[in-house]
């Protein structure tokens, strides 16, 4: 990976996703988790202090990104929960099938290159009537954001490592054979109006 990716980029994701309005949501989701947990996207662990340490055994880390990786050991430190790296992309998750109890996606699915693919080995390795529990920002309800979206997307992606604006989360999760136990959706709090383009969120809990 180019310097930027591994130097620059894991700071500017890493400001951009643990702002207070952001954390807000995560917190929604991450205490839900239960069993051996696989993180889609772990970063720098930003979730791990909102774990219920009372419930989680275990969380699978995946993580393609060293720099990320780096960042996370100060969370790490912190946490009494296991945590268990793995470094490939999620369209090649290295576990066995129906294996972990959950799958905590926060801010993820708007990343991964090949999404399809990736819900793919997500739905392998989750046990039957296992859980997703999401937390995304993605396309808008509003036209006119949506047009924000869709003109900003590719110079978007450029600079924060192929994020993209417009993705559909619902549907993606539906499509890939999940059902939705339920879902919220709001623009997040705290954010100046001219950020709809990025602040559409949508959180919630899907089951195999």
């Amino acid at each position: 990976m180019s310097f930027y990716e591994e130097n620059v980029l894991p700071h500017l994701i890493n400001c951009a996703c643990s702002g207070k309005a952001v954390n807000a949501l995560r917190a929604k989701v991450v205490p839900l988790a239960t069993g051996e947990v696989l993180e889609v996207g772990i970063g720098s662990a930003l979730n791990l202090h909102l774990y219920d340490e009372s419930k989680v055994t275990k969380v699978w880390g995946l993580e393609p990104s060293l720099g990320m990786r780096k960042r996370a050991a100060k969370n790490l430190k912190k946490s009494s929960i296991k945590v268990e790296w793995l470094d490939l992309p999620g369209e090649k998750i290295p576990l066995a099938d129906e294996s972990v109890d959950s799958v905590l996606l926060t801010f993820t699915l708007c990343t991964i290159p090949d999404w399809s693919a990736a819900m793919q080995q997500i739905y392998r390795v989750l046990k039957p009537g296992g859980k997703i529990y999401f937390c995304e920002h993605g396309q808008s309800p509003h036209e006119s954001v949506v047009r924000w979206q869709n003109r900003l997307n590719n110079a978007w992606g450029m600079v924060f490592g192929g994020c993209n604006l417009n993705r559909p989360v619902i549907n993606m999760i539906e499509s890939s054979g999940f059902s939705i136990d339920w879902y919220e959706s709001e623009y997040a709090d705290g954010l100046p109006k001219v950020a709809s383009f990025a602040s559409f969120m949508t959180h919630g809990v899907a089951i195999k």
